[in-house]
């Protein structure tokens, strides 16, 4: 298991300095895909024309955004086509394309870089739309995501996630980094930077502040951070361990766990600090709270039944409700953005921890993962991808997967290892 301390080796424990936004990450990513989907869309889409000159390969980042969500199938293409030229069809048709799209880039006059591109749906012949993006050279990756985000839900009918943004934790050379990345693990700043741990991080509803866990002052405390500004501000750092923070849908509180009280007790309280009060009664350690998308339950993880499972109770207190009965080992539950579903982590029966996913009306579990130590899944705000942190080649790695396992996407650090990823919400 990797040396992070992360929220999982809190709970088994229980049961047995400060840098704002800046500059770009030191770790950057490259995404291996690996697995075959059940139905894929074909779709063809050649290097962009001059897109050297945007300092990035701009195709080749929606390439890999659609690819990765587990709908697309890319069929190979030269370099040649724009979005002002005339597919010729019969072409397209023969490499068995049902879509294509191709674009161009630009300099303009003011510094900033002018991205263009068009989407064909070949088996019909005709144009299914068109955009033109100015940007500033720094938002070139971002408006490659925003192209991959229009092109998906063209052909998909669903919103795309690749413009959304991430954030986890990357250790490197003793030193902790709380880091805001694309969705893709690309870019990103170092919101905050602390030779002690950090972890639990938890976006806010509207993405604008991300509440954490920081042991700086040797304890552990919860913050909430403004990620444009940077400010900062103690939301919890009562007697004892302040820990796994999580908003509600209308970002107006938080539940979390504290041991001012003795043991580890779940507690909601407001976003500005005030209006503590205790969720549940129990004298066993109940942990890892995270509310459902109608914000009038939490689901949390509780040895209350002789060892670690995932249990449901009203946001206003009550009769806890066991939900996991798979399993010795459940923890770390994160519902999808639609109710449906709850991905948590499992330990299986040889020791290894494995992302599961349970459809809440049925209760059938599958297992998602396949690493030997995975843990903290979270889900991308349109519910069809998860993000999870794994281990692969002796460093802690980032993967993505789609909800039925098939095809997952490896996001290598090459610099650090990283955990603790958390999916960011739609931009509002």
């Amino acid at each position: 298991m990797s040396e992070f301390l992360s929220r999982r080796s809190l709970l088994q424990a229980a049961a047995a300095s400060t840098a704002v936004l800046a500059g770009p990450a030191l770790a950057q990513f490259r995404v291996e895909i690996s697995g075959v989907g059940g139905s894929q869309l074909p779709i063809a889409l050649p290097d962009f024309r001059d897109e050297s000159r945007s300092g990035q390969a701009v195709a080749a980042i929606i390439r890999a955004d659609l690819e990765r969500s587990g709908q697309f199938q890319i069929i190979e293409a030269q370099p040649g086509l724009s979005e002002s030229s005339v597919p010729v069809w019969s072409e397209w048709r023969t490499r068995n394309a049902d879509a294509l799209a191709a674009g161009s880039v630009t300099r303009l006059a003011d510094g900033r870089v002018d991205l263009r591109y068009r989407l064909w749906d070949v088996v019909k012949g005709v144009e299914l739309g068109s955009e033109a993006l100015a940007v500033v050279p720094e938002d070139v990756r971002l408006a490659a995501h925003r192209i991959a985000d229009a092109i998906y839900q063209k052909l998909t009918g669903e919103r795309g996630v690749f413009a959304t943004r991430m954030a986890y934790v990357s250790k490197a050379g003793g030193r902790y980094s709380l880091r805001i990345t694309d969705a893709d693990g690309e870019g990103g700043q170092v919101a905050l930077a602390s030779p002690e741990p950090i972890i639990s991080p938890a976006w806010s509803p509207n993405g604008r502040e991300l509440a954490y866990v920081s042991f700086e002052t040797r304890k552990a405390v919860v913050w909430v951070q403004d990620v444009q500004t940077g400010r900062r501000r103690k939301l919890a750092d009562f007697r004892g361990s302040n820990s796994a923070p999580t908003f509600s849908p209308d970002g107006e509180q938080l539940a979390l766990t504290l041991s001012r009280e003795g043991g580890s007790q779940l507690f909601i309280i407001n976003r500005d600090g005030s209006g503590v009060r205790r969720l549940a009664q129990s004298s066993s350690i109940d942990t890892e709270p995270v509310f459902a998308p109608d914000g009038r339950s939490v689901y949390f993880v509780s040895d209350r039944g002789g060892s670690p499972q995932i249990y449901r109770i009203a946001v206003g207190g009550g009769t806890a409700e066991r939900v996991t009965f798979s399993g010795a080992y459940n923890i770390s539950p994160v519902v999808s953005p639609d109710g449906r579903s709850l991905a948590f982590i499992t330990r299986m029966n040889g020791g290894a921890f494995r992302v599961s996913m349970m459809d809440l009306a049925s209760g059938v579990t599958q297992q998602i993962s396949d690493g030997p130590d995975d843990e903290s899944p979270s889900f991308a705000p349109n519910g069809r991808l998860l993000v999870y942190a794994s281990r692969s080649g002796g460093r802690d790695v980032l993967m993505t997967s789609t909800l039925d396992g098939r095809i997952k996407a490896k996001l290598i650090s090459t610099l650090a290892d990283v955990r603790e990823p958390t999916w960011g919400p739609f931009a509002s």
